[in-house]
């Protein structure tokens, strides 16, 4: 009877050690690491007194309003209009589209707080970002079968921006204009999913391809967010502005 009874209590002792290191293990479990997310409405005052842009913070989202007008001379406005300038630029194939500025209305519903994507979306035909001048951004492909920009490069004027068949003015590769005000390494404004976009330089050196993710941009430090955030750069390879998608989700894009 007695080692019957060693036995059974030396069971239960036995099963309480493995129930405590069971316990033991969960309470130990490394915690899942949240995605980074960033805040970027420091950098909204940028948009602020810029002709034709208005803005407004609604929640988590800001919404960004523009009428797409640069401003800045181009062929592409009316030879009536004063913004009028004659193509001066360094193509020697340039040659100008049928089309002419127009005024319009898009409105950008843009995340404040952008993180990462968990699946990653294809930037579209069409505006992808605004511009601190309120002249929208457009991808790497020329419409409208996402054909590559070799011959419609040709028509961009003195400032690499051009308008499409409706009207809307836009850059689809460094916009000169903004560099040349701002800086190579200058903040030139947000695609839809909340990042920033800056210029094809950083820290005094030249940003390549090869320092890019396939998204086209990277975390790093820059004047706006001395703590870091990913952005976006243009650079003078294709994809120039933006590469397969958006890094983060993004927002409503109306016109």
């Amino acid at each position: 009877m007695r080692n019957i009874y060693k036995t059974l209590i030396g069971s239960l002792l036995i099963l309480f050690v493995a129930c405590s290191s069971d316990n033991d293990e969960n309470t130990n479990e490394t915690p899942t690491t949240p995605t980074e997310s960033y805040d970027i409405t420091s950098v909204l005052s940028k948009f602020d007194n810029v002709p034709g842009v208005s803005y407004a913070i609604n929640g988590d989202v800001v919404e960004i309003t523009t009428d797409d007008l640069p401003n800045h001379g181009s062929p592409y406005w009316e030879q009536t209009n004063p913004m009028y300038e004659a193509y001066n630029g360094d193509n020697p194939d340039w040659r100008k589209n049928p089309n002419l500025i127009e005024s319009q209305n898009i409105v950008f519903t843009i995340p404040l707080k952008p993180q990462e994507a968990s699946s990653n979306t294809a930037t579209p035909l069409g505006p992808i970002g605004v511009c601190v001048n309120g002249v929208v951004f457009y991808n790497q492909y020329a419409g409208p079968n996402n054909q590559p920009l070799t011959s419609e490069i040709d028509s961009f004027d003195q400032y690499l921006g051009h308008p499409d068949a409706r009207g809307n003015y836009h850059y689809h590769i460094e916009p000169t204009f903004l560099t040349d005000t701002f800086g190579k390494s200058g903040f030139l404004g947000l695609l839809a999913d909340g990042f920033p976009v800056y210029g094809p330089e950083e820290n005094g050196s030249p940003v390549t391809n090869s320092d890019l993710d396939e998204f086209h941009g990277h975390v790093g430090v820059t004047p706006d967010f001395p703590n870091g955030i990913y952005h976006y750069h243009v650079t003078t390879e294709a994809p120039y502005i933006n590469g397969n998608g958006y890094f983060g989700t993004p927002g409503n894009i109306s016109q």
